[in-house]
């Protein structure tokens, strides 16, 4: 049993490696961060969406820009879309599953705001809909997925593509790159 666990927290480890070593992945944090910074700076605001655990981790890192990271200040414009469950139901029910972040994307995004979708496959087609309607609106897309990028890849304009195949490895390494960028926003959109 110990040995397993050894085990996992090393793939965690090594995931966190590669993605420290991966030079591009580093400049498109760096990116990133200077875009959110001017996205806020012009009134933007900042939407997430995921499914499953990257939905948690969207609603997690929305939060750390609406309430604070590590100083005390101003909430940031920041949500999460699956947040309202009567919205999400509804749509799901009436339309369907695929379109629920493309119809509150169509009615609540605005050009230069920016959509972060989490997709460890970058193949969910609820946010791959979300995007196609966020660039009709000139909207920023950053797309955090797994290694493939999958169909995310050819339409996120900044894609954070964690090389691991591994589902919770790549949620492990998406958390630690969205509290990079939260901390880092923060600290130049405040300073």
């Amino acid at each position: 049993m110990n040995n397993k666990i050894k085990s996992i927290i090393s793939a965690s480890i090594d995931t966190k490696q590669k993605t420290l070593a991966d030079e591009k992945i580093i400049n498109t944090v760096a990116a990133c961060i200077d875009l959110i910074v001017t996205a806020f700076k012009n009134g933007n605001k900042v939407l997430f969406c995921g499914n499953g655990g990257s939905a948690a981790d969207a609603q997690h890192l929305a939060a750390e820009f609406s309430g604070r990271f590590y100083t005390d200040r101003d909430a940031l414009p920041a949500e999460a879309l699956h947040c309202n469950t009567s919205y999400l139901t509804a749509v799901a029910n009436d339309y369907s599953y695929d379109v629920i972040y493309s119809r509150l994307v169509k009615g609540i995004g605005n050009k230069g705001d920016v959509l972060i979708g989490l997709s460890t496959s970058g193949n969910s087609k609820n946010i791959i809909a979300a995007f196609e309607v966020a660039k009709e609106k000139g909207m920023i897309t950053i797309g955090f997925t797994g290694e493939s990028g999958g169909k995310m890849k050819a339409i996120s304009d900044y894609l954070l593509n964690v090389p691991s195949n591994d589902t919770p490895r790549i949620q492990e390494t998406h958390i630690t790159l969205g509290h990079i960028i939260c901390q880092l926003v923060e600290e130049k959109y405040f300073s």
